[in-house]
């Protein structure tokens, strides 16, 4: 089976799961796993930061990052298609009684001019608008990636008024290799930072968040409530060490595997156009005469499994568990569609 719905699907390489076995571990709700305090100390410096936290996923360290930042009677600005307001349950609201103000973006990305229009008047009538979060890459945004004076030009705006800058970091990595800076340069730029170690780095769990030491102090705190403090889950950050040592770079081969789905797609006449792949996820759109339910169904007939992203959509997206013959079976199945 060729597993096109998500790099979540990755399970860990022979060579993750032997370091995996071999880490050493105590209680992490004491502070005294060596090998999550090991891997937090490894991202925090990777990405010049103070500190950061080990979580079961990429939702609770988002969620948590706004717990720490935003409460009631105070706002939020994202961007309408961003993870934390679609694929996180709710969970602005009901971990942090916040309000959110949504921004109509391009593929999933806000302009700087976009954030600064969103930011309220100091009104009675208007919630506090405390923290600005960007998605990066952005996930129904087809991949796509903030430059670095992107970046900046947002930074300054959130700084002139006081706010929050925080990123979900889920593919950061992808964005990392394929733009124009490094980990040190966004550690720079954000107030907190939430990354993914289980989708393109191949991890079978967990997230990092990474702020100042206060701010981390506080976020142990939330993830306690949260339920996140795992004890001896050293065996799982041995594996996200591992991964920051061995799998960054070859996200270029999944980067490269989702251009050349982009070249075939445009190939066939049942599909109506395909979002310019950035990184590894793959998204095109299909004629209004095909449903998507039957396509997809017929791809799962054929050993393909994607996932229907709305109206027309589908998604493919790329990571280190494909073999090297996925374009070629996966061409040989569209060719065959009727």
């Amino acid at each position: 089976m060729i597993d096109l719905r998500s790099d979540t699907v990755t399970k860990p390489t022979p060579e993750m799961l032997s370091a995996m076995m071999s880490a050493p571990i105590g209680d992490d709700v004491f502070g005294e796993d060596p090998s999550i305090n090991a891997l937090q100390e490894k991202a925090a410096l990777l990405f010049g930061m103070e500190d950061a936290l080990f979580c079961p996923s990429g939702t609770m360290t988002n969620q948590i990052a706004i717990s720490a930042h935003v409460g009631a009677l105070e706002e939020i600005i994202v961007e309408k298609e961003s993870h934390i307001y679609q694929y996180e349950g709710g969970g602005i609201f009901h971990n942090s009684r916040a309000s959110v103000k949504l921004v109509d973006g391009e593929n999933g990305k806000m302009t700087a001019e976009q954030v600064k229009s969103s930011i309220n008047p100091d009104d009675i009538h208007k919630p506090v608008s405390v923290l600005v979060s960007l998605e990066n890459t952005t996930n129904r945004g087809g991949g796509n990636i903030y430059s670095l004076s992107e970046l900046k030009e947002i930074k300054k705006v959130v700084d002139e008024n006081g706010l929050k800058l925080h990123l979900d970091g889920a593919r950061v990595f992808n964005a990392i290799v394929e733009g124009d800076y490094s980990e040190s340069d966004l550690g720079s730029i954000f107030d907190s930072i939430s990354i993914c170690l289980s989708k393109g780095l191949g991890c079978p769990v967990g997230s990092l968040l990474l702020g100042s030491k206060q701010f981390i102090r506080k976020a142990r705190r939330i993830r306690k409530v949260l339920g996140g403090g795992m004890r001896q889950a050293g065996f799982l950050a041995q594996a996200g060490i591992y991964a920051l040592d061995n799998h960054i770079e070859r996200l270029k081969e999944d980067h490269l595997l989702a251009k050349a789905f982009e070249s075939l797609l445009q190939e066939y006449s049942f599909i109506e156009k395909v979002i310019p792949v950035k990184t590894n996820i793959v998204i095109f759109h299909l004629k209004d005469s095909i449903d998507p339910q039957e396509f997809l169904s017929y791809l799962k007939s054929k050993e393909v499994l994607a996932v229907h992203f709305g109206e027309q959509a589908i998604r493919f997206v790329t990571h280190l568990d494909l073999a090297t013959d996925t374009l070629k079976r996966v061409q040989s199945a569209l060719n065959e569609f009727n």
